[in-house]
């Protein structure tokens, strides 16, 4: 399987107008490329649905990364809407990716049930949800990347997905 394409979104009002510098992002970019990924795109955009979602959209239809990761935006303050925008532009839910990074959060702190990252598919593309932290993401990150490139076989329809599946 060839590499997995990449693109990384930062979601934070304070790194997209430049008053804080962005520690996500670039720490899921070095997760990433030492697993051999391809970062294919990489943006900052303000805690806006809109922003957001132009963002998933460009990415997903005219890039058709293989997957997004984007970070923050997940909690309960009135600005994180992270994932409202992911779930208005996904066509179908990949729960079981926020639940088990939410499971392994735990184990963790028990801020882990405040999160409210999402994930979903649109066409070939997985949108995934990370918290804001670097560590947090990165260690979000940690729990999923077992499974993305199987993930990303079965959407590009790799008839190597099934392999070893065995027949029922």
């Amino acid at each position: 399987m060839t590499a997995l394409q990449v693109a990384i979104l930062t979601v934070s009002d304070r790194s997209a107008r430049g008053e804080r510098e962005d520690a996500s992002g670039p720490a899921l970019r070095a997760f990433a490329q030492a697993r051999g990924w391809e970062i294919v795109a990489q943006a900052i955009v303000p805690d806006e649905i809109p922003a957001i979602q132009n963002a998933l959209i460009h990415w997903a239809d005219a890039l058709a990364c293989d997957v997004i990761l984007t970070t923050g935006g997940t909690g309960f303050a009135r600005r994180d809407v992270t994932p409202e925008a992911t779930l208005s532009v996904v066509e179908r839910p990949a729960p079981g990716l926020a639940e088990a990074m939410r499971a392994a959060s735990l184990k963790i702190t028990p801020h882990a049930m405040l999160s409210r990252a999402a994930a979903g598919i649109r066409g070939r593309t997985l949108i995934v949800n990370l918290p804001g932290s670097p560590k947090a993401a990165v260690e979000n990150l940690e729990v999923i990347a077992p499974v993305l490139p199987h993930a990303v076989q079965l959407l590009r329809e790799d008839p190597a997905a099934e392999a070893g599946h065995g027949e029922v």
